[in-house]
């Protein structure tokens, strides 16, 4: 991968702000035949992206085949989201002489597309949050030309995906500029600090995140910077839920911890369990049946050996499943999972070891004495997470430690495992800090909201309105409309 260089960086942002204003203009049914472009090419030369990927990352044909096929969706489900133009939420308040508190004004309200957006691809999912991923589908959707940070895990890849990307968008009518790719973590914090870059996406590391939202804060004109951070994910399981399908959530487990060598922001790292629950052996023999996976690259490699090596350090750690790390002379890495245990009184103790996320194969089981609330616990313990999952039997009272839940994390999970998210309108990827740096959601339609923001447009001639608010409305997308006389009619609904 060739950095690029300083001096090509604004030129690169001007292209994207020339692409702005036509892109923010263009017409739904264009974008979203723009969008299905894009899926189209990136189906028709998925043999040759998934070459490259698997080359690039260690990660298996079948997964990137999978992740190939979710963001081709995404960027599908984005286009019927451009068309249905709901998320406009275009609001018209007709003149009014006798409003409630006053005469009235004609005012329209419509959410507009922010300006050129800035991606930080993921290193973990080569299609689905990098270049084409579900950061890059919602901005375009919205109407914003996207600038891609490349990420130096897959930058073959990168360059290919975004050749293919920005030719189908641009064939297809939208302007040059729409996608463009830069490279090297230089490049990327210095076109954060372009005053023509309005928003930026981003999804990795804690502390990488943490240094880009700062800078987005610091700038003169600070802006919107959506980071998807670290996630604990933690489980709680009842003794019900054991005695109904122990073996199974066993199973379970281990096969949302080993997938993809673990390396996915939704792995659970956490599972809390009565004292006593009798699952160590099962899922001793479930880890020992998971093949070896290669981690994407040395860097990361490198990180999850050091923090199981501080995991497994700790004071009253147990170990289940030993799990392996085998690394060869280029520093690259094949793991199988590793799975500990430890009573709650010595996570207690040693909770700024233990409770930190750990990017890779790696859980821990918390063996929970009676008395203890999970509810507590989940407060005590933890900050935001993406997910808390809740195995629990018929008749298990589970109210309140879902109410701590929903204030800890964007999803709340029943009997089943974090791992794999859903590509479809109601989906909630993201939480409460440190999950995420803004709120939002990256995954679903509702990623969209992150790259608009609201106008309203007050007694404006009819000829330069934007067409959602038009009368004739030639966008055909809905329009909430209050009419003249409305507030005297206001409080009614709760009678």
């Amino acid at each position: 991968m060739t950095d690029t260089p300083t001096e090509a960086l604004d030129a690169i942002a001007r292209t994207a702000d020339d692409a702005a204003h036509a892109l923010a203009l263009s017409a739904p049914a264009a974008r979203a035949a723009a969008l299905n472009a894009a899926a189209d090419a990136l189906t028709a030369n998925a043999d040759e992206l998934v070459a490259l990927a698997m080359d690039e990352t260690g990660l298996a044909e079948a997964r990137l085949r999978g992740e190939l096929k979710r963001t081709a969706v995404q960027l599908r489900l984005f286009a019927d989201t451009v068309v249905d133009g709901t998320y406009l939420d275009a609001r018209i308040d007709r003149p009014d002489p006798e409003f409630a508190l006053g005469p009235r004004p004609d005012l329209r309200r419509v959410n507009e597309p922010v300006g050129p957006v800035l991606n930080f691809a993921a290193s973990n999912f080569p299609f689905a949050f990098s270049v084409a991923g579900g950061d890059t589908a919602a901005a375009l959707a919205a109407g914003n030309p996207v600038i891609v940070k490349a990420h130096p895990g897959h930058p073959r890849l990168s360059e290919r995906t975004a050749a293919l990307v920005a030719a189908a968008l641009e064939g297809a009518g939208l302007p040059t500029g729409t996608l463009q790719l830069i490279e090297g973590q230089d490049a990327g914090t210095a076109m954060l600090k372009h005053p023509l870059v309005k928003a930026a996406a981003f999804t990795g590391s804690t502390g990488a995140g943490r240094m880009l939202a700062d800078i987005a804060a610091a700038r003169p004109a600070p802006i919107p910077f959506y980071g998807e951070l670290g996630s604990v994910n933690p489980v709680f399981v009842t003794a019900g839920a054991i005695e109904e399908r122990g073996s199974a959530i066993a199973a379970g487990l281990v096969t949302s911890v080993g997938g993809s060598a673990g390396q996915l922001c939704t792995k659970p790292g956490l599972v809390f369990l009565p004292e006593g629950h009798g699952l160590a052996e099962a899922v001793a023999a479930a880890s020992a049946a998971i093949a070896e996976h290669r981690m994407l690259n040395p860097r990361i490699a490198a990180g999850y050996a050091q923090r199981r090596e501080a995991v497994l350090g700790a004071k009253g750690v147990r170990v289940l499943a030993p799990g392996e790390v085998r690394t060869d002379e280029d520093g690259q890495a094949w793991v199988t999972p590793t799975i500990a245990a430890v009573a709650l009184d010595d996570l207690r103790a040693g909770g700024d070891t233990l409770l930190p996320e750990c990017f890779g194969p790696l859980a821990i089981l918390v063996d929970v004495p009676d008395g203890e609330r999970y509810a507590d616990l989940l407060e005590e313990l933890f900050e935001g997470n993406l997910t808390v999952t809740v195995h629990r039997a018929e008749g298990d009272d589970v109210a309140r430690l879902v109410r701590a839940a929903a204030r800890r994390a964007g999803r709340v999970l029943f009997d089943g495992w974090p791992t794999g998210v859903a590509v479809t309108p109601a989906m909630q990827h993201g939480g409460p800090w440190p999950a995420t740096t803004s709120g939002g959601t990256s995954v679903g339609t509702a990623a969209i909201g992150r790259f608009v923001q609201a106008v309203a447009y007050q007694n404006a001639p009819e000829a330069l309105l934007p067409p959602p608010l038009r009368d004739d409305n030639p966008w055909g997308v809905p329009q909430r409309i209050a009419e003249a006389g409305e507030s005297a009619r206001w409080g009614g609904a709760g009678n």
